[in-house]
């Protein structure tokens, strides 16, 4: 058997380097290439087999700097939705708090089901030099270190600890990375010594390998229900979510929606499942969704959740859906979320596959007129007060709705918008009128700050035709704007467009609705005789600065009557430029955008000195009348 004397860290990259995703006639590297900031623990494993490839094979590994761990997992998950699920980037962090800086990202990337690959150093397998810079001592439990915190954030874990488990730990993780049901974080842990040590490494561990993705297809048994369920509904519809998206399913769903006229709303993850203008495009449902999709969901007779776990976002905490005689279809890759909620008709099937064998089964269905006619009217009146709230009114500050409205026409089609925390998700889920499958990214399963500058450099990696265009608060920003210096040193193109609110929009709004009015969500100086934020002094902070300092070119929208008009012309000059641009605009935070009659459990405090609490504690008790303890069918 022919083998090569190689580190564990040169084994390593160098099989990454040969493993390959198929999915049907898509063939593509798993691992597009490594993000890696370098200390004490991977400079001289991980670090060193880069500098070696880097040499020897130049083109064989690509690596990327980034300036923050959790940043560099943000920028893989990113990639990786864009190239649904196929194809992901390693990330290599030094001992201790490099390697504890990716758990926030790991946690992000498993709650969103998308692959990335994680190696963190660890502390000496040999224990000689004991405790070592950085090491987390446990006296109960000299086994620990950092590192055993991914376990929980990980769908697969493994700590090698000699070189010779390399291969089987490999392996597992590349299994873990290309199975749609199981993917997420995998997380390798390296000791320091043992990335350094030696090893024969087999010529058939280094060859090309290929993954492929399963798809798999419904059972025959379950299928009977589910066709007489929808052969027998007067009011269905459909919920599609990411995995339509995954599953490259865009032209099955559109077909199966086309003959049978089901109208469709989408989850956060689900958005571009249909272009926003298809007549059976409801737009968002649950509680960041549009006024057409939750009148319709409160209604149906029949749900058929397409590729989505059902969030609280989506289900409006289980109150989106009133009808007393309302049944559930879960098709989902996972069991765990196709058994979800209690419901009765569950089908584990790849999305694609389950909508192809449902058009076939389905026959002539269609929905009757007088619904096809509602549908249709619900669309049109939504589509009205979106063309309203989007209209200039001539303030000096916009409201976000308007700021929307403005990017949104001076996109293209096949334009990525990018966003993640604070208010904008919930505006963006509702307002925007997505042209494209891809062109709608806004992480929202985990919701993290900080995610947006660092998401949009991984959608412009993926996909360099396209303009990846960033929404973020000024919250958000201060959270993780570092990897604008990433954007300038490999000069890529992002348009972030930095709205300033002078605080947390999103989270003041929430606290002014619980009847906590707003209390530590403005920047302020604080008073420290009040022990509050709460005064009119702002802060004197110059975000627009702050990014001209990082090296990207800014372009300032002044707070005055032509705001708007302004953006638009700062819009049209960054979409011509070649280099990254930020645009700087302030807003009211204090004008919200169009109603949805939806509602989010965030409990309210029982008792209270506040006339606020009190009063939101009211309103809290008589939405809670309309939740249900399950979404699914509850026996009489």
């Amino acid at each position: 058997m022919t083998t090569r004397r190689m580190t564990v860290s040169q084994a390593l990259v160098e099989f990454l380097a040969h493993q390959w995703s198929v999915d049907g006639d898509v063939r593509q590297r798993t691992i597009a290439g490594t993000f890696g900031i370098f200390g004490h623990g991977n400079v001289a494993g991980v670090g060193q087999a880069l500098k070696q490839l880097s040499v020897e094979q130049p083109l064989l590994m690509p690596y990327h700097q980034a300036r923050n761990e959790q940043a560099m997992v943000h920028e893989a998950v990113a990639y990786s939705r864009m190239q649904r699920r196929r194809s992901t980037f390693a990330c290599t962090a030094s001992v201790g708090p490099g390697a504890s800086n990716m758990l926030t990202g790991a946690a992000l990337a498993t709650i969103n089901r998308l692959p990335v690959l994680l190696l963190p150093s660890d502390t000496f397998a040999t224990r000689v030099s004991d405790p070592v810079l950085q090491q987390l001592e446990i006296p109960s439990d000299a086994s620990l270190s950092v590192n055993d915190a991914f376990k929980p954030l990980s769908r697969f874990f493994d700590r090698v600890q000699r070189p010779e488990q390399l291969f089987s730990a490999a392996l597992s993780a590349m299994r873990v990375l290309t199975d749609p049901v199981e993917t997420g974080a995998v997380t390798i842990a390296l000791p320091e010594d043992v990335q350094a040590e030696w090893l024969d490494v087999p010529a058939e561990f280094l060859a090309d390998r290929e993954w492929v993705i399963r798809r798999p297809r419904p059972d025959n048994g379950s299928m009977h229900e589910v066709i007489k369920a929808i052969r027998n509904a007067k009011r269905p519809m459909i919920i599609a979510g990411g995995g339509v998206i995954y599953s490259d399913a865009h032209d099955a769903l559109r077909t199966f929606v086309e003959a049978t006229k089901i109208p469709v709303g989408t989850t956060q993850a689900g958005v571009g499942s249909l272009h926003w203008d298809h007549p059976q495009a409801l737009g968002a449902v649950g509680s960041t969704g549009t006024l057409a999709a939750n009148r319709m969901a409160r209604d149906a007779d029949l749900i058929i959740g397409i590729g989505t776990r059902y969030s609280d976002f989506t289900t409006a905490s289980r109150t989106a859906f009133q009808n007393p005689d309302v049944r559930f279809i879960n098709i989902n890759v996972a069991s765990f979320d196709a058994f979800k909620h209690g419901s009765k008709m569950p089908i584990v099937a790849d999305a694609r596959e389950a909508l192809t064998e449902l058009l076939a089964e389905v026959g002539n269905f269609r929905v009757d007129s007088a619904y096809e006619k509602e549908i249709a009217q619900e669309i049109s009146q939504w589509n009205s007060t979106v063309d309203q709230a989007f209209a200039p009114t001539g303030l000096a500050l916009p409201s976000q709705t308007q700021i929307i409205g403005v990017v949104q026409k001076a996109s293209d089609d096949r334009d990525v918008l990018i966003c993640a925390a604070g208010s904008l998700p919930g505006d963006l889920h509702k307002l925007w009128r997505v042209r494209d499958g891809l062109g709608y990214h806004v992480e929202y399963g985990y919701s993290c700050m900080g995610y947006e500058i660092a998401g949009g450099l991984g959608v412009r990696r993926s996909a360099p035709d396209r303009d990846a265009i960033v929404m973020v608060g000024d919250g958000s920003y201060l959270m993780m704007h570092t990897e604008i210096v990433t954007a300038v040193a490999e000069g890529i193109k992002v348009i972030i467009v930095l709205i300033q609110n002078h605080g947390y929009a999103s989270i003041g709004k929430l606290s002014e609705d619980i009847g906590s009015q707003r209390y530590g969500t403005k920047y302020r100086f604080r008073d420290a005789h009040a022990n509050n934020f709460d005064s009119d002094n702002r802060l004197p902070i110059d975000l627009a600065t702050n990014a001209e300092s990082l090296g990207i070119d800014v372009i300032r929208v002044e707070p005055t009557s032509n705001s708007i008009a302004d953006l638009t012309a700062a819009m049209a000059k960054a979409k011509a430029s070649s280099r990254a641009t930020l645009i700087h605009i302030n807003s009211d935070p204090l004008l919200f955008s169009p109603g949805n009659e939806s509602w989010w459990d965030v409990p309210v405090a029982q008792v209270s000195t506040l006339e606020s609490t009190q009063l939101a504690r009211t309103s809290y008790l008589s939405n809670k009348e309309k939740q249900k303890p399950l979404i699914g069918e509850v026996a009489p």
